[in-house]
């Protein structure tokens, strides 16, 4: 199932031009080769090794591309810069704009749906010992498609935090209180939101935010940021705990979608090749992880997951 990419939600990754690369150090442009087809005997083999043991799967971006939500490494991404923390805790410009952006994005993110992708590594979840799924992805589609445990290691936009008191409440209500804030944003919104469906990160009328109101935390007053991880923010313990905890349940890893760029996810393929846990990579297009992966499958998720689905539905007494 195939749907329209929508916008960057919020600026979580907002676009930044330099001659065609990101500029943001940690998010630069990783290279090709895109279209890469891996043989039917290269996806077997790759299965049976899954199939000898329990696995933790690691994921991205990439998986949910069928769903309409953008990845950042494919060959038709836009080079984006993430926001850091510093700059969203110390800058009010910078959270009104966040904040407008976002209310302008959240519709498109919202009405995504689990794609064949998440549907068919669910599926694999019941068919192969997985023992579970850690995520770098902020949408919450595995968890909608079935597979189980799934860890958000960057957490989940569908959740607001206040980074003063710690209470959580759902991103849906504070859009009711956002477009409250700010009736004149709210009536120009389905052609904002229209608009944004076809430009990175929105309109430039999108970006003249200064005006825009956003609520503090009715609990302490503090200040709300979206519940997922920004550059220079650190996992929150708890959540490493249980990533780890699957790791070492794990004799295996597999890797789906993702470029690998961002260190809380290759530090697994890093601690797996020490360890000496297969590591089985799938996906279009190069990652950091590469060189440490005991297979490299090239293709497309859509194609390589339920693949592997019937295989074993086949084999299925």
């Amino acid at each position: 199932m195939n749907r329209e990419r929508v916008p960057d939600v919020g600026g979580w990754f907002r676009t930044a031009r330099d001659g065609g690369v990101a500029t943001h150090g940690r998010w630069g442009a990783v290279a090709g080769p895109f279209g890469l087809v891996s043989t039917d005997d290269e996806l077997r083999a790759a299965l049976d090794l899954l199939s000898d043991g329990p696995t933790m799967v690691l994921s991205g971006a990439g998986m949910s591309t069928g769903s309409g939500l953008p990845d950042y490494r494919g060959p038709d991404a836009v080079p984006r810069s993430p926001m850091t923390y510093d700059e969203f805790v110390s800058s009010d410009l910078s959270r009104r704009r966040y904040w407008a952006r976002s209310t302008v994005g959240w519709r498109w993110f919202r009405q995504a749906e689990p794609g064949v992708t998440h549907v068919a590594l669910a599926e694999l979840g019941g068919m192969l010992d997985v023992v579970g799924v850690v995520t770098q992805n902020v949408d919450g589609l595995h968890t909608r498609a079935g597979s189980a445990p799934v860890v958000d290691l960057h957490g989940s936009l569908d959740r607001v935090v206040c980074l003063s008191c710690g209470a959580v409440t759902g991103r849906e209500r504070l859009q009711e209180e956002l477009l409250a804030l700010n009736p004149r944003f709210a009536a120009q919104l389905d052609d904002l939101a229209e608009e944004a469906r076809s430009a990175p990160d929105g309109d430039a009328e999108v970006d003249r935010t200064e005006t825009f109101r956003y609520p503090d935390c009715e609990v302490c007053g503090g200040v709300l940021k979206p519940d997922v991880v920004f550059f220079g923010e650190n996992v929150a313990r708890d959540v490493v705990a249980r990533a780890n905890d699957l790791f070492e349940r794990a004799g295996s890893l597999l890797v789906v979608g993702t470029s690998l760029t961002v260190m809380s996810g290759l530090r697994f393929v890093r601690r797996a090749a020490k360890d000496g846990k297969p590591v089985v990579i799938v996906g279009d297009g190069a990652t950091r992880g590469d060189e440490l992966a005991t297979m490299r499958l090239h293709g497309r998720l859509e194609n390589v997951l339920p693949r592997w689905v019937d295989w074993l539905r086949e084999l299925a007494p």
